[in-house]
């Protein structure tokens, strides 16, 4: 089946929800991945920062032929160990004492909102400016984009915004009936917007000072991306709340939810498919290597390799280990003309959005930088 195939069936079949790259996969491993012809492409987005630990690391598809050949689902009516592991795991890595898995960051967010509501008795929550949170509705009243919010209004009730990297107008907008304050600590979808130092910290204080529950949405950052295991690392704090995807999994489905002196009764939270023991085992799979491998290591070095060489060869560059936001012309423009080069990548508006497996080496960066000023000459 060729390319042109492949989108017509698609347009005949599929929800019209996706502005796809014109690339077509068939199969990844490591850093790369390869077209429907076995065309090659160094894979520099990771399927939205989900892949850190590269395509189909052995240690992760063994685990997941393991618990695929034992048990692959029994609902949360019964216990199970691989949740039980993971749930373990991720409270020793983050500090925090309960854990509710989840199938994806839309509905970690959802139970970081429920979970806020319920132990403060309040309703307001205060989301950042240009933040993304996720798209169902919950999610989505958090997520500042009006394009992706218009067609469901109205939303939930009680949510409203600041703007991102500003203590004052925080301040401002803290009431008494704010139950939280949620924010990202690098935007990823508006472009690897960076704050500045100290600004976690300062709404960590603060929120602390007004008796406000502070919600991390790691989603995008958590697990290495920014070169330390978890971004609210770097300003030595630790939120009420903490909600975990993407990487998590090691490209399978699954979310986490992180929280401390607080709890749900039964049967204020659950799902049928949440906390699996597939998706649980290949996350504990993913997780040790990313802790193995040192990979929040690798991505600083590796993330100050490629933000020395942008910087050099001209390119206003931001971001932190390895979330970076390159600005050009055109955006979109750019992505493709790299993909003609056999580097994929994603953007934001006019911000390619570099966020490639915690693998890398120098030589991919290498491969990337190259690619990049060919496509920047034309």
């Amino acid at each position: 089946m060729n390319f042109g195939d492949i989108q017509r069936w698609e347009s005949a079949v599929y929800a019209n929800t996706f502005r796809r790259l014109p690339v077509a996969v068939t199969r990844g491993k490591g850093v790369n991945l390869y077209d429907v012809k076995g065309v090659r492409y160094l894979d520099f987005f990771s399927g939205i920062a989900v892949n850190s630990v590269g395509h189909c690391h052995p240690k992760v598809v063994a685990a997941l032929r393991k618990q695929a050949g034992t048990l692959i689902h029994t609902s949360n009516w019964l216990y199970t160990v691989p949740q039980l592991q993971l749930a373990e795991r991720l409270e020793s890595l983050t500090g925090m004492n309960k854990c509710f898995i989840s199938n994806d960051g839309s509905e970690a967010v959802e139970c970081a909102l429920k979970l806020a509501r319920k132990t403060t008795g309040r309703k307001e929550i205060i989301a950042m400016q240009n933040s993304f949170h996720g798209r169902t509705l919950g999610a989505l009243s958090l997520t500042w984009e009006e394009k992706y919010r218009t067609p469901y209004q109205p939303l939930v009730p009680g949510m409203k915004f600041v703007p991102y990297n500003n203590l004052q107008a925080l301040k401002g907008a803290i009431t008494n009936e704010t139950a939280a304050v949620i924010m990202e600590p690098i935007q990823n979808e508006a472009g690897i917007i960076v704050p500045d130092d100290g600004f976690m910290a300062g709404v960590r204080e603060m929120t602390e000072k007004n008796g406000v529950l502070f919600i991390l949405d790691e989603v995008g950052t958590g697990f290495g991306r920014t070169g330390s295991m978890f971004a609210f690392q770097h300003e030595k704090i630790k939120p009420d709340i903490l909600c975990l995807a993407k990487a998590l999994g090691g490209g399978f489905p699954i979310g986490a939810t992180l929280y401390s002196g607080m709890d749900f009764e039964k049967g204020e939270h659950g799902g049928t498919f949440v906390g699996n023991p597939l998706a649980c085992a290949g996350a504990n799979a993913a997780v040790d290597v990313i802790v193995k491998e040192k990979l929040d290591v690798q991505a600083r070095k590796m993330g100050s390799y490629l933000m020395k060489e942008l910087a050099a060869a001209g390119y206003r560059a931001h971001g932190k280990g390895l979330m970076i936001g390159v600005d050009v012309p055109d955006g979109r423009q750019t992505v493709l003309d790299l993909i003609k080069e056999k580097v994929i990548t994603i953007y934001s508006k006019n911000t390619v959005r570099v966020l490639p497996p915690l693998i890398i080496n120098k030589k991919h960066c290498n491969q990337f930088m190259q690619a990049l000023s060919r496509v920047m000459k034309r």
